[in-house]
């Protein structure tokens, strides 16, 4: 039997309780996911791909215990680095109607380019749809608590950066 592979691109800067949620979901739909997170000279984030290689690592082994997830990087197109990682399942998460609308014509594009992968839509769980890394950044920076956000470790390196 082959193994389903799935990927799931973002920036992580930083990882969210919203997408440990995701992460917790998408596994039951694949034998292996792949965490890709996105590198772009053109961007700066606050962690750098190796804290957040290192802190999705540390927090995906202590919350879900399980090794069938693998973190890499990529600056190419997503379809690319789906190609890499032998992926036949893209996952993108939904927090809003918003999301969808800005989703949609990207999966049309993605499954035009690369037919042989499905583009997955997970809408985000009530308790979490929420949150955004954009705005637990900015309350971090501005000293505010970012606990009922983030996994305790992201809260810990948050408070290290500022």
């Amino acid at each position: 039997m082959t193994q389903r592979t799935a990927i799931f691109p973002g920036s992580f800067d930083p990882i969210t309780n919203g997408h440990i949620d995701l992460i917790e979901r998408a596994l039951s739909l694949c034998d292996r996911l792949v965490v890709a997170i996105g590198v772009h000279p053109s961007k700066k984030p606050l962690f750098t791909f190796e804290e957040r290689r290192d802190l999705i690592d540390e927090i995906v082994a202590k919350r879900l215990g399980t090794e069938r997830v693998e973190i890499v990087a990529f600056e190419n197109l997503v379809i690319e680095a789906a190609r890499l990682a032998s992926a036949t399942i893209l996952i993108r998460g939904l927090r809003h109607g918003s999301d969808l609308d800005y989703e949609m014509p990207m999966a049309g594009m993605n499954g035009a380019m690369a037919p042989d992968v499905q583009t997955v839509f997970l809408p985000s769980s009530p308790d979490v749809g929420f949150i955004t890394a954009t705005l637990v950044r900015q309350i971090a920076a501005m000293g505010g608590d970012v606990t009922p956000f983030v996994p305790p470790e992201i809260a810990v390196a948050l408070r290290s950066k500022f």
